[in-house]
């Protein structure tokens, strides 16, 4: 027979082996860099320019960064940091290489959700955020599934379960709660309202005293931060269930939105949620919180089969929460309306007959929803996630070029997919 002790030594098991992995993928601290990048990548696949054009461009101006050349002179290699500065004082065709962003308006807000394990969220959630900070943008992701995949391949392990998002949900109910209890009912009597009364062992882990930056980690990449995940969080649908038990007029699926919205506007410019596969507290806050909803999906049947029902589920739990009147200031709404809703084919193969049928399948049903371009299946991208590394961190000296600009191109299509959705909603949020 066995029991949580011998889960909790199997963990331990394996934890020692996570630390073995960790040492051999990452650096010799366990601690995660981001490597330099080639001129050839900067200019052709960055910056969309000649090579020779920038090569040019370095020449006349020896004031620019001119990165780290190689022995033999034939290469130069590039921090971010420096590709950054290139884009913020090169201008091609009189025109700049910065990404659109509009003045006046807060961090457009995107999460990658489905309840089927294995459509690839947290890889879609991983690239897309590497891929915007290649583009230019300031990208805040938030891990909002207890397998914590995103946090652990943006190299951060050693976290905290206080400042995971069920921190923020947690801060959010002791701060609801004293707002609620201070409010009055009206001019006319002036009588306080019932007082909502939490126990010591929520309001006694000094959550409320957390600043909003205290959950924000930074990353290897130097405009990705993160607000983590980690196993130790799982706990948290079990906890939400029992604080909106302590205080039912506690809008729980609004805590991340507050949260956001307490952070500068111009801080980011996109914020990225990788969601659990489940429809419960945490992916109703990263729903709720969202002005974009990325599907992602598995090109098979059962795949498909189960997005169907995640988006009628999700459908059904967003009614209930339209009715939600509890807690809310006053001209407060909880009915959910998104910019743009896309579903993206994960794992595609162009060659199996399958795949391309239920491609058609998706298009058929799902129209303009689809996007144009699936994120194919290569060798290179099987050793991304072995190596818990995108495809944009993953050196490609260390494989064929071809068979790592296949993978890149198929990433790059689809995220200039998402950065126009990402654009076009932007131009729907309020100054």
């Amino acid at each position: 027979m066995y029991n949580h002790t011998d889960l909790a030594r199997l963990q331990a098991q394996s934890l020692r082996m996570q630390g073995h992995i960790r040492q051999q993928t990452f650096s010799p601290e366990m601690e995660k860099t981001l490597r330099r990048f080639s001129s050839w990548e900067v200019a052709e696949l960055i910056f969309k320019m000649n090579p020779s054009t920038l090569r040019g461009r370095l020449a006349a101006d020896p004031t620019l960064p001119q990165g780290f050349v190689e022995e033999d002179g034939r290469q130069r290699w590039y921090t971010l940091d420096e590709i950054n500065e290139l884009r913020r004082r090169i201008k091609v065709k009189s025109q700049p290489l910065m990404p659109p962003r509009p003045a006046g308006k807060r961090a457009v807000r995107a999460a990658i959700a489905n309840f089927k394990g294995g459509a690839g969220k947290s890889t879609v959630a991983l690239h897309f955020a590497h891929a915007a900070a290649l583009d230019g943008y300031r990208v805040l992701a938030v891990d909002f599934d207890p397998q914590a995949t995103l946090s652990h391949s943006m190299g951060l392990s050693d976290v905290s379960e206080e400042f995971t998002v069920w921190g923020i949900m947690a801060r959010d109910l002791i701060r609801e709660t004293e707002r609620m209890n201070s409010a009055v009912t009206g001019a006319e009597s002036g009588a306080a309202l019932p007082q909502r009364k939490l126990p010591p062992a929520v309001t006694g882990m000094g959550l409320s005293e957390l600043r909003v930056t205290d959950f924000i980690k930074p990353t290897c990449w130097p405009t990705i931060d993160l607000v983590p995940s980690c196993a130790n969080a799982a706990f948290v649908e079990f906890a939400s269930a029992q604080y909106r038990h302590l205080n039912p007029e506690w809008s729980f699926f609004a805590a991340m939105s507050r949260y956001l919205d307490a952070i500068p506007a111009d801080a980011y410019d996109l914020i990225i949620f990788d969601c659990p596969p489940a429809i419960g507290y945490q992916s109703m806050n990263a729903v709720f919180a969202a002005d974009v909803l990325y599907v992602p999906s598995g090109p098979g049947y059962w795949e498909y089969d189960s997005t169907t029902s995640f988006i009628g589920q999700l459908s059904e739990a967003l009614e209930d929460l339209g009715r939600f009147q509890g807690g809310l200031p006053d001209g407060a709404s909880a009915e959910k309306d998104f910019a743009d809703i896309k579903f993206l084919l994960t794992r595609f193969e162009p060659n199996n007959e399958l795949h391309r049928a239920m491609q058609s399948a998706f298009v058929q049903v799902f129209k303009s929803h689809v996007t144009q371009h699936p994120i194919e299946m290569t060798r290179a991208v099987e050793q991304s996630g072995r190596f818990l590394s995108s495809i944009y961190e993953m050196d490609y000296r260390q494989m064929t070029r071809e068979t790592w600009r296949r993978a890149r191109v198929s990433f790059d299509r689809a995220y200039d997919e998402f950065r126009a959705t990402l654009v076009n909603a932007w131009d729907q949020l309020e100054d």
